[in-house]
Order: structure tokens, then C-alpha cells, then sequence
């Protein structure tokens, strides 16, 4: 499996299993099938309410912890010094784990510093290899990076061919942080999987739309997290290492930018108060 090798020296698979949306009563099933077609990044975290699920998959799975990379998420509602603490230690209960590879904060809201001192600390005593962010826009990135010890490893944030996000992923490699793709089928949005742009390429070499797209990113050196509850659907995404895509390949892909997220702007006041009031039990 290729990898990325953060500023800090820790290598992560570029590809990645999400569990985002995934059920509770299939999520250790979906991890095993995961670990068995060849994945080796899970990827979770505190809002998907499902990392005890995650951590009796890995269990389950047989594979040695030391071959896994393993993420979770800090919820906005434990965003500060205090919460970080108190609820990575839960969360390393929940996995049943002794340490977690990468930490994000999930959201650029609450008090950021605050958490961000908090996981330098946990970083710094072994408990956690890695640190980062996630849905931050660069300049946020950049100012964490500037008044703090540490500098963000990692972004995780929306890309897919609707939001490429091209000058983003530009901006964050050119300040060393590693960038990661939530969401990179858009969940189907934009009947994506019959896009005739996708689908004519993906004829060309006997792959699938979701392949294209993998390789798409994976080329631009990004992270891709990939959901599915299907293992034929986990092997396929995988299988993309026998085949490149062209500089014309590439240009038919970019003239599907819509330039906007096809989910919500994480600028939207109506949208930080949500999550701001989005109290999650048992986190």
C-alpha cells in the first residue's frame, strides 16, 4: 500500500476505510471485511457513535495493532483543553487501544487552541502519533500552526470531483500538512456514478467510476477515505495501483467543478450553531 509520510515522519496509507453513517450492528462486520481486502487506515470518530464498534472489528480482525493507522475525531462539544483530555481517554476505551495514530478536531469551532494544547500534550506522551484538523480552511490551518508549538499534520476535508478543492490542496501541501478526502463520492450526489465523464474514462481502462475517482486523488497525493458496507465494493475501491490516469483524463475531470460543497459551508452561521448545540451522550 502507498503511503504518506506526515512532517512528523508518520507514514498513512493513502487509503483509508470511513465508517462515517455506517450502523452500529454493521460497523465491526464492515471493519473486518475492510482489514481482510487490504486496508490498513480506519478511520472514525467520536460524532459517528460507533468506535466501540470499530475497536471489536480491529479486535476481531486478528491483525497486529502495529499494522493498523487508526483515526478519531474530536467532537465540537469537547473542543477545549478540559474536553480533549477527558473524552480521548474515552474514546481510547471505546477502541479498546492504547494508542490512537491521528487526532482531529472535527470541526474548526469552540475553543480550538485550547484543544489543540491539549493534543500536543497526548501527542508528546506516546498516546497519540499523530495531530490534525479537519473542514479547516487553510488560513485557520495556518494561524493553528503559527501560535502553537505543534503544526497540524493533517486536514481532512470535503474533495471530490464537484468540490476539488485544487488550490486548497495546493495551499495545505505547500505548508507541509497532508490532506485527507471526506465524502470523495459525494455520496452519489449529481448521479455521480453515471456521469458520462467519469464513466467514458473508466471505460478506458476497465475500471469503475468510484476507481477513477480514487486514482484522481490518490495522483494528487491525497488521502482517500472510502466508505462501503459491501466487500466487493472495499476490493474494488483498493484495487487502483494498475493504471494512471492522463493529463487528459484529468482536465475532462476538472471541468466538473462546481466550486461548492455539496453538503454545507462550515461558514454558514445557521450551520455552526447547529453543531454547537449538537450534545452527543456518552462522548
Amino acid at each position: 500500500m502507498q503511503t504518506v509520510k506526515l512532517i512528523n515522519g508518520v507514514e498513512i496509507p493513502i487509503l483509508g476505510f470511513g465508517v462515517y453513517q455506517i450502523p452500529q450492528e454493521e460497523t465491526a462486520q464492515s471493519v473486518k471485511d475492510a482489514i481482510q481486502a487490504g486496508y490498513r487506515h480506519i478511520d472514525t470518530a467520536q460524532s459517528y457513535m460507533n468506535e466501540r464498534e470499530v475497536g471489536k472489528g480491529i479486535t476481531e480482525s486478528g491483525i497486529a495493532r502495529e499494522e493498523l493507522v487508526v483515526t478519531t475525531k474530536i467532537w465540537v462539544q469537547n473542543v477545549n483543553y478540559d474536553g480533549v483530555i477527558k473524552s480521548f481517554d474515552e474514546s481510547l476505551e471505546r477502541l479498546g487501544l492504547d494508542y490512537i495514530d491521528l487526532l482531529l478536531i472535527h470541526q474548526p469551532y469552540n475553543d480550538v487552541y485550547g484543544a489543540w494544547r491539549a493534543m500536543e500534550e497526548l501527542q508528546k506522551s506516546g498516546k497519540v502519533r499523530a495531530i490534525g484538523v479537519s473542514n479547516f480552511s487553510v488560513d485557520r490551518v495556518v494561524d493553528l500552526a503559527e501560535f502553537n508549538e505543534v503544526k497540524p499534520q493533517v486536514n481532512q476535508i470535503e474533495i471530490n470531483p464537484f468540490q476539488q478543492q485544487a488550490q486548497t490542496i495546493a495551499d495545505l501541501h505547500a505548508e507541509g500538512v497532508a490532506v485527507e478526502a471526506w465524502a470523495p463520492f459525494a455520496e452519489g450526489r449529481n448521479n455521480l456514478f453515471s456521469n458520462p465523464v467519469l464513466t467514458k474514462i473508466g471505460e478506458k481502462y476497465n475500471k469503475s467510476v468510484a476507481q477513477v475517482i480514487v486514482r484522481w486523488l490518490i495522483e494528487q497525493n491525497v488521502i482517500v477515505l472510502a466508505k462501503s458496507v459491501k466487500p466487493e465494493r472495499m476490493a474494488e475501491n483498493i484495487a487502483v495501483f494498475d493504471f494512471e490516469l492522463t493529463s487528459e483524463d484529468q482536465q475532462q475531470i476538472a471541468t466538473l467543478e462546481s466550486g461548492e460543497s455539496q453538503f454545507f459551508s462550515h461558514k454558514d452561521p445557521a450551520m455552526i450553531k447547529m453543531m454547537a448545540n449538537r450534545k452527543i451522550e456518552g462522548i
